[in-house]
Parts: structure tokens; C-alpha cells; sequence
């Protein structure tokens, strides 16, 4: 069985991965995000991916996969990550609110050992309710905006205000599973080598 390690700290990676019922380590990366550009939104989030999946390969032996993923939201053209603070989440969800945008999530597969990588980036669009000033103070004030990049979840506590999604719903929580299926496959790996169908008791995460 092949050894995988998820680079990154996501909460929702993991338990997207452990509710799929592979086995998988959890180690995350010493990436500076903040210092790290790009173009477009699509574009950094690829490259947030191959940096977190890089430096994390760096420092594991032939026989590892490594996982890097990074997502982002686009609205108006614009990405937008985790807000800093409350009052950033409402005034970021005053906008967003009634409209829809692209979360574009990279994802970054490194075979240690066999000098191969495979990338891919998905977007899926997200449409938001009509949610009122009440509402988004009731949620900002959780704090799981501040959390998340495009502050919100569909998977969590923001799932009452995501009114549709379109494209895959496991890009959307930042690790889309039928994309990660078909790298591993061109890598020569199934599912069968991460452990697959393992329940949630044997799964293993450290991290």
C-alpha cells in the first residue's frame, strides 16, 4: 500500500479524505501564502498547491504520494481568501450575498521518488442567497467565516445560505475526490493502494 500524505492544515481536507476511506498522514507545509502571486485566481491557487506539495515531498523517501491543495474564491474578478477579522467576513458577505461566485481549488500530486507530479484546478460555482444584515451578523459572529477561504462553508454552518452549487461539491470543501481518482490513476495508482474501503476506526491521520 502506498503511503499518502495530505500538505495541509484544512480540517475539511481531512475529513473529506477520511470520510472517502482512505488512509492517509497529515503534515503541513512552512509555505509563506501571503508572499506568493499569480495572475490569476486559478493560477495561484496552482501554485500554492505545487509549493505546499513540494516542500512537504522534500522531506519524505521514495513510496510517498504527497497532496498539496489550495482553494480560493473569486468574485467580481477578484480572489478572496480567509477575512481577517468579523466585521471583514459581514462586509465580505454583504457582497457576496445574492450573487454567485468561483471557487477554484488547485490540487498538487508528487510520486516521491519517480520525479512525477500531476496537477489539476477545478471550478465550481457557488451561488449565494439573499441573506439579510440579521443573518450574516448571526453567522460572522461563529467565527467559522474567519476560518475558511471565501468565508463560508456549504458543508458547515454557512450551508443555510449556499443556495446551489455547480460542479463537484467535494471542490467546494477543498478537495475534489473524483479529480484526485483520475491523478492517481494516470500515476498508475487505484484506490485500492491508499487503502480503500477502510472504515472511519482504521483510517489513519496524524498531523
Amino acid at each position: 500500500m502506498i503511503r499518502l500524505v495530505l500538505a495541509s492544515a484544512s480540517p475539511a481536507r481531512r475529513e473529506t479524505l477520511t470520510r472517502a476511506g482512505i488512509r492517509f498522514d497529515v503534515e503541513v507545509s512552512g509555505v509563506d501564502e501571503d508572499a506568493v502571486t499569480a495572475a490569476t485566481t486559478a493560477q495561484l491557487v496552482q501554485r500554492l498547491a505545487d509549493l505546499k506539495a513540494e516542500d512537504v515531498a522534500a522531506r519524505h523517501p521514495a513510496g510517498t504520494l504527497v497532496l498539496g491543495c489550495d482553494s480560493l474564491l473569486e468574485l467580481d474578478e477578484r480572489p478572496l481568501g480567509k477575512p481577517a477579522t468579523c466585521e471583514d467576513a459581514a462586509q465580505r458577505w454583504r457582497q457576496m450575498r445574492g450573487s454567485s461566485g468561483l471557487l477554484y481549488t488547485g490540487h498538487s500530486l508528487v510520486d516521491v521518488g519517480n520525479d512525477a507530479r500531476i496537477r489539476a484546478t477545478v471550478a465550481t460555482t457557488v451561488r449565494f442567497a439573499e441573506v439579510s444584515d440579521a443573518e450574516i451578523d448571526l453567522y460572522c459572529a461563529t467565527g467559522e467565516p474567519e476560518r475558511v477561504a471565501g468565508a463560508f462553508t456549504v458543508d458547515g454552518l454557512g450551508g443555510w445560505f449556499v443556495e446551489a452549487v455547480d460542479g463537484d461539491h467535494h471542490n467546494v470543501v477543498g478537495l475534489s475526490l473524483p479529480t484526485l481518482r483520475k491523478m492517481l490513476q494516470t500515476l498508475g495508482y487505484g484506490l485500492v493502494d491508499l487503502g480503500y474501503p477502510a472504515t472511519h476506526s482504521e483510517t489513519r491521520t496524524k498531523g
